[in-house]
């Protein structure tokens, strides 16, 4: 499975075509679904462009894209939307339209609090373990770990020379995860269509979209969320790629 990650932190200073509003992320995800991804993951942005978690962002957001695809919608709980461990509580507390699942990045302040409140809220967690960091070993002694529907682990870009896949195959056999549980792998920019392709080899839930890379595996620049999702599945030889009415990578 393939999830489109649609827009992250980056805005138009990364590239034009990074969906920001309600309207824009709910057309990239309709096409990106069209492409041949799975589920859809979002930052909800504010209209100066900042991350938010606030209801009156994040509902119209939510309400938009699934009624562009049809299907649930992924958000994130990161300390870039808000800083404050105890504000987050907070906010997720007060939402109204709820997502179907929220990332939860374990090495963050707070994160253990904030999984409780999703889980009172019948909200199920991707419980982000960044590699380099204490995430992965403060989830694995929580009460909460066995209760996670997904693990998101986030890997550094390859190393300089061979030898990157080895290194990334060692950091996944030394994490401490729920039997049972998926698994999604990813990376980000330079590391993006690398652990992509070591996703697909391992049979690991995968990702790809702006959030990730802006750039095509041949370097040049994404015109869309749709054609990074095609470019990925027309590698992959799943349903959706070379074969789908969706856009095609360019030549």
């Amino acid at each position: 499975m393939l999830q489109v990650c649609l827009n992250g932190t980056r805005g138009p200073g990364d590239s034009a075509a990074v969906p920001m509003s309600p309207e824009s992320l709910a057309e990239s995800a309709a096409r990106a679904v069209a492409a041949g991804a799975g589920e859809v993951r979002v930052h909800p942005r504010t209209p100066c462009g900042g991350t938010s978690l606030s209801p009156r962002v994040l509902g119209p957001v939510l309400t938009s894209v699934r009624a562009a695809v049809g299907r649930g919608v992924r958000v994130t709980t990161a300390a870039a939307a808000e800083p404050d461990a105890g504000r987050r509580v907070e906010r997720v507390r007060s939402w109204e339209v709820l997502p179907d699942l929220v990332s939860v990045d374990w090495h963050e302040p707070g994160a253990e609090e904030v999984a409780g409140v999703l889980l009172e809220r019948g909200i199920g967690i991707e419980a982000g373990l960044w590699a380099r960091t204490d995430g992965p070993e403060r989830f694995a002694r929580r009460p909460l770990a066995p209760r996670v529907g997904r693990v998101l682990v986030k890997v550094p870009c390859p190393p300089a020379g061979s030898g990157a896949e080895e290194a990334w195959r060692s950091l996944l056999s030394g994490l401490e995860l729920p039997p049972g549980v998926p698994v999604l792998l990813h990376g980000e920019d330079a590391g993006a269509w690398p652990v992509l392709r070591l996703a697909r080899r391992l049979g690991l839930v995968a990702r790809i979209g702006f959030e990730d890379t802006v750039l095509m595996p041949d370097g040049t620049r994404a015109r869309s969320n749709a054609e990074l999702v095609a470019a990925a599945l027309a590698g992959w030889g799943l349903p959706g790629g070379s074969g789908s009415d969706g856009p095609r990578p360019r030549p």
